[in-house]
């Protein structure tokens, strides 16, 4: 111990291993009774009263972990020293000049101290702060002492040489189970998926195709936004997101199936176990791996659908691939085929309904005919207006006679009264002519009445005619567009078969589970490491 009071660098490390070998060499301050006070003057301290004693504080402004609480009171015990808890252990160590805040490990540094020589040993043994001076010690003790130190060294030297062989092994047994732990964990592993990939691993074929929905509809007759978009990606986007959304459907992993026996094709025994699809795969099993199989992507910007189609041959990945193109096509143009049938079942229904009306029509006309007895108003007015011109002609020659026969100076009275009455005849006739044309009684209709009805009637007839022209018209259209196909696939890249398998990619394959299996093994480590840590503070 130091002048001032303070444990020595070089008395705890030995004291301590003193401790641990149960062979604890007497100190000056284990000669004679036992340490019950330690400090200087007013601040000595009552050991055998542990509540008394105040919180350890270290002199060196160290600061005082758990685990050095923890090993103050184990090396305490070991030297029966019957400490009462944490604090009454570090003071009684304290007190016997004893630094329980060293690590183990600085027992190494007693190597270099050795060699320093005995005298500096001795004197940092002799240091107490209880003496005050031991240089007047006789001869006797102060050689009983010297045998002491003297195996106190020798001992220690041993004890340094067993922690570097201990610390040797230690790392050596540190280093194996670490290269254990990264075979049994990495490389183990890495080279299992090595071997699967390059000997077990039956090939696949990828066929893959690019294609694009293109429209038969005129621009033009889009108009506004519709015709500037006309030509892009954008005007058939919802065709492709449909198309790409049916190729990764059921109906069309069951169609496939039952076209060109898809599940069967993956159950063949000659693909290996890990890629076969068992033989009693359920239906969503065998539509989890044909999605697996199967890639489909869209890109918005351009409009482009790819597809990648995986199979255990080139030919059934090149059939499957162009089964999948032709049912996206059909389906395609089925999207508008719904809209295209409905217009020709309204122009169907716009036809059905002119061609009754004009039925109507004409069948009004033949009743208005029938009833009033005229088969052509024009006709009959123009018959009774002849009628009418030729009695007028009558009418007014018959004037011009009995104008001429009156100028006579003695006329005939029985003529002129004969002309007289014929005029009259004439002039009645022809009234009761003009009063037939606008005058309707109750035994007669007017012929105005009945040729305005007629013209009516005629009128829409021909109306019911022009109305019905313009259906048959749209008719035919609708029928056209109906059986026109209006939405395709541009192939852009044709499914064709590859030559070299596509799949397993071996060399990516087995780098990919390397880094795998080493991130999980650092992962793992690392949480164990600091849980170590945790449980250890």
């Amino acid at each position: 111990m130091a002048d001032d009071g303070t444990p020595s660098d070089e008395s705890a490390p030995r004291a301590r291993d003193r401790a641990k070998k149960g062979k604890l060499q007497p100190t000056p301050g284990d000669l004679g009774a036992p340490i019950r006070e330690y400090g200087k003057g007013a601040g000595r301290l009552d050991l055998d009263d542990p509540d008394a004693l105040p919180p350890y504080v270290d002199p060196h402004g160290r600061t005082i972990m758990p685990r050095h609480k923890r090993q103050a009171l184990r090396t305490a015990r070991e030297m029966n020293l019957r400490p009462k808890g944490h604090n009454h252990a570090m003071h009684l160590l304290a007190a016997r000049d004893i630094d329980f805040l060293e690590d183990e490990d600085s027992m190494l540094s007693l190597a270099d101290k050795a060699g320093r020589g005995g005298q500096s040993d001795s004197l940092t043994v002799l240091q107490n702060p209880d003496t005050e001076n031991l240089l007047a010690e006789d001869a006797g003790t102060a050689g009983r002492r010297q045998l002491a130190i003297s195996d106190a060294q020798t001992r220690r030297e041993a004890a340094v040489t067993t922690i570097q062989r201990d610390l040797v092994r230690r790392r050596r047994r540190r280093l194996f189970a670490m290269l254990l732990r990264l075979a049994v964990f990495v490389f183990i592993p890495t080279a299992v998926v090595a071997w699967y990939y390059f000997d077990i691993a039956t090939p696949m074929f990828e066929t893959e195709s690019e294609f694009v929905i293109q429209t038969s509809d005129n621009a033009a007759s889009a108009g506004g936004l519709g015709g500037l978009l006309a030509g892009t990606g954008f005007a058939t986007s919802q065709d492709s997101i449909v198309v790409q959304g049916f190729l990764g459907s059921r109906e069309a992993f069951l169609r496939l199936d039952r076209d060109h026996d898809y599940v069967s094709h993956f159950q063949d025994p000659a693909i290996d176990r890990l890629q076969r699809l068992p033989e009693d795969a359920t239906l969503d099993e065998a539509y989890a791996y044909f999605q697996d199989k199967v890639t489909i992507g869209y890109d918005p910007t351009e409009g482009i659908v790819r597809m990648g189609v995986v199979a255990a041959s080139p030919e059934a990945s090149q059939t499957f691939s162009e089964a999948l193109v032709g049912y996206a096509e059909e389906r395609v143009d089925g999207l508008t085929q719904e809209a295209r049938g409905d217009q020709l079942q309204t122009a169907t229904e716009n036809y059905l309904e002119a061609e009754a009306k004009m039925l109507e029509a004409e069948q009004r006309v033949l009743d208005l005919q029938q009833q009033r007895g005229v088969l052509s108003a024009d006709v009959e007015l123009q018959s009774q207006m002849s009628i009418i011109n030729s009695l007028e002609l009558e009418l007014e020659s018959k004037r011009l006679a009995l104008a001429e026969m009156k100028d006579n100076a003695r006329p005939n009275e029985s003529r002129v009264s004969v002309q007289e009455r014929e005029i009259e005849r004439l002039a009645a006739r022809i009234k009761e002519l003009r009063g037939d044309l606008t005058q309707t009684n109750d035994s007669s209709v007017s012929l105005a009445r009945i040729s305005g009805e007629l013209r009516i009637a005629e009128s829409d007839l021909a109306t019911r005619h022009t109305i019905l022209q313009q259906a048959i018209a749209s008719m035919e259209t609708a029928r056209l567009e109906a059986s026109r196909q209006v939405r395709y696939l541009s192939m852009g890249v044709a499914p064709v078969a590859p030559v070299e398998p596509t799949f397993p990619r071996k060399i990516e394959g087995t780098i990919l589970a390397f880094v795998l299996f080493a991130g999980i093994y650092i992962l793992a480590s690392l949480t164990v490491s600091i849980l170590r840590e945790q449980v250890s503070v």
